[in-house]
């Protein structure tokens, strides 16, 4: 059976932080879907102004059920990550998500902005971008460059996206397959 995972985008996201998980888990035969938080398909990144189409806007998801899928995954950048934390359907989702004990994993402001209101990194070992750690106190920060703490994946900031993929790669998929993409891309 394949897996599944749902990557949320707002506009502002960091192009980086959201094109190379959809990218590295697609070659990992992960079915990905691309989830626009708003009506509109189309989604402006921050930095590169790259304009992504999303195959689908969270409001025809909604009615699923988290056991439809086997990650979120929640890009940064800003103001992409305030974006997200802004839609309550998105925190609905995600919590959903966690509590059925999928996957969550967010990388650089995510992690504080988008988790950590949600109460998921209370306990947890997480990492962020530098300096917003102060905005978690219920967490374990951490310097890693990734942390995975049971269903919850962190990672720093856009130089770690690839890190942050093949660690996503290896909990769905099992670290052979994820030390396979690895070499595929030179990381």
């Amino acid at each position: 059976m394949s897996k599944k995972a749902i990557v949320l985008l707002a506009d502002g996201f960091e192009d980086v932080e959201a094109v190379t998980p959809i990218d590295y888990l697609r070659r990992a035969g992960v079915e990905v879907t691309t989830v626009s938080i708003s009506e509109s398909l189309n989604v402006t990144s921050r930095w590169g102004g790259i304009k992504l189409t999303a195959d689908t806007r969270l409001s025809e998801i909604e009615k699923q059920t988290a056991a439809e899928w086997d990650a979120v995954i929640i890009p940064g950048g800003m103001p992409g990550a305030a974006n997200l934390a802004a839609c309550p359907k998105t925190g609905a989702l995600i919590k959903e998500m966690a509590a059925a004990g999928k996957l969550v994993c967010a990388i650089c402001a995510s992690p504080v902005i988008v988790l950590a209101p949600l109460g998921l990194l209370c306990g947890k070992r997480f990492t962020c971008y530098p300096g917003l750690e102060e905005k978690a106190p219920d967490g374990k920060w951490s310097e890693d460059r990734v942390v995975t703490d049971g269903n919850i994946i962190t990672s720093r900031a856009a130089g770690t996206s690839g890190e942050f993929a093949i660690a996503i790669i290896a909990c769905l998929l099992g670290e052979e397959e994820a030390l396979k993409i690895a070499q595929t891309v030179l990381l």
